[in-house]
């Protein structure tokens, strides 16, 4: 190879390399809350779905405001069909070939009425996206927090395990010197099976939550995770929950089913009215006759309003009666449902703190008595590994427990659609 080549190859090879070292570090960055958010709304169909009914709505009212299609007629009237001039177009004086045009003339009300009802419609399809991301914006956050703290089960864990090895060759060495016994190794190597139980336990739930997570954001569901936002503070103000509450995407949609019924009970309201058509039609004759025109309009009766019309209006109105009551009553169990999980996070908080100021240091304080005890021949060994199983349970407690408040910070969190909310998701 020449120098000329070797100084082209060069600068192509550290471009290589500089790219692939971007790609590699684009790939290695964490997933973070935001981005498993933002991926789970890009892959969501059943936002596109609720985007396809807004704009199905939305190309109906169009169609339903304008006047419905002209009729076209064509036809033949008294044509002769026995005598001399049996099938004849022209000999017979009455006999006609006609052309003509119907219009119906819908009134400008009931157009309106059609019309907006299907904006309506709309309306109540847009609603119910903001439902469907706030639905998936929730699912989305619990499967990642639930994988997250699975994983953090899982290293505590494997610490404990190493610190539980340790044991082992406590034990095994104070069996060599004497002063212990084999039941003491055979009872210390019991308790690392057990963990290596526990792990493979845990092992299957962190793959379970990655497959929860990949539901809703795909592949990234197995990249590393960030850290988890902060659930410290309240997701929610209660004390204006209930002017807050009115934006719940559930009750939006119910407002708009409301909103829907009322439109149909105008409709309704407005086809009391009667329409009318006209129709205009041309007629020619044979050579020897005149050719004619007929004009002809026609009205509907509706000569029995009171049963029909009326009871059409009065079932409209009842429909838009129980859209309005189903959404108080659901007003009602949201408000109390949320401030019983508003409850159970403040629990959860009050206990997280009472873990970590107390329990947890008693716990692990124990241990480390037992195990210094136990070294210097004045404990049992298995002080020591109950202490340490009770560490164990108590730290993964904790975590369960953080995971439950996080479950429920998240909840309360995505109740409401990011307009109505000046909070920020961080991690």
């Amino acid at each position: 190879m020449s120098i000329r080549s070797v100084g082209t190859l060069v600068p192509t090879l550290m471009v290589a390399l500089a790219g692939a070292w971007c790609v590699r570090t684009a790939v290695a960055q964490p997933l973070t809350l935001d981005r498993a958010l933002e991926l789970a709304r890009a892959r969501s169909q059943a936002v596109v779905a609720q985007d396809s009914a807004a704009v199905a709505a939305r190309e109906l009212a169009v169609a339903a405001g304008q006047l419905p299609d002209p009729t076209l007629t064509v036809g033949i009237n008294n044509l002769p069909v026995t005598g001399s001039d049996r099938f004849s177009l022209t000999d017979d004086f009455m006999t006609m070939r006609s052309i003509g045009v119907m219009q119906e003339f819908t009134r400008e009300g009931k157009r309106k009425a059609r019309s907006a009802r299907y904006e309506r419609e709309a309306e109540s399809a847009e609603a119910g996206k903001q439902l469907a991301v706030a639905n998936l914006s929730r699912d989305t956050a619990l499967a990642w927090l639930d994988r997250y703290y699975q994983e953090t089960i899982s290293a505590m864990l494997r610490r404990q395990r190493e610190e539980a090895m340790l044991s082992i060759d406590a034990a095994e060495a104070t069996y060599r010197g004497g002063r212990g016994s084999q039941g003491d190794v055979i009872m210390a190597r019991a308790s690392v099976a057990m963990i290596d139980d526990r792990i493979a336990q845990n092992d299957r739930d962190v793959l379970t939550a990655k497959t929860m997570l990949a539901r809703w954001v795909g592949a990234p569901a197995n990249d590393a995770l960030a850290a988890p936002p902060s659930t410290a503070a309240s997701p929610i103000d209660v004390a204006d929950l209930d002017s807050r509450l009115a934006h719940h995407p559930a009750i939006a949609v119910l407002t708009k089913q409301e909103e829907v019924a009322q439109a149909e009970a105008e409709v309704a309201r407005a086809a009391k009215d009667t329409d009318w058509s006209l129709a205009l039609m041309y007629s020619q004759r044979g050579p020897s006759y005149s050719n004619m025109v007929s004009i002809n309009v026609s009205i509907p009766l509706q000569w029995d309003q009171r049963n029909r019309q009326d009871r059409e209006v009065a079932a409209k109105l009842a429909l838009a009666d129980q859209a309005r009551a189903q959404r108080e009553e659901m007003l009602r169990d949201h408000l109390a449902e949320i401030r019983v999980m508003w409850l159970e996070w403040q629990s959860y908080r009050e206990r997280l703190a009472r873990y970590d100021s107390t329990l947890l240091l008693l716990a692990t304080e124990r241990t480390r008595a037992g195990m210094t005890a136990y070294r210097s021949g004045t404990g049992p060994l298995v002080a020591v590994l109950d202490a340490r199983r009770s560490e164990i349970d108590t730290g993964i407690e904790r975590v369960k427990l953080e995971l439950e408040s996080a479950r429920v910070w998240a909840r309360l969190y995505f109740l409401l659609p990011p307009e109505h909310s000046a909070r920020v998701v961080r991690g």
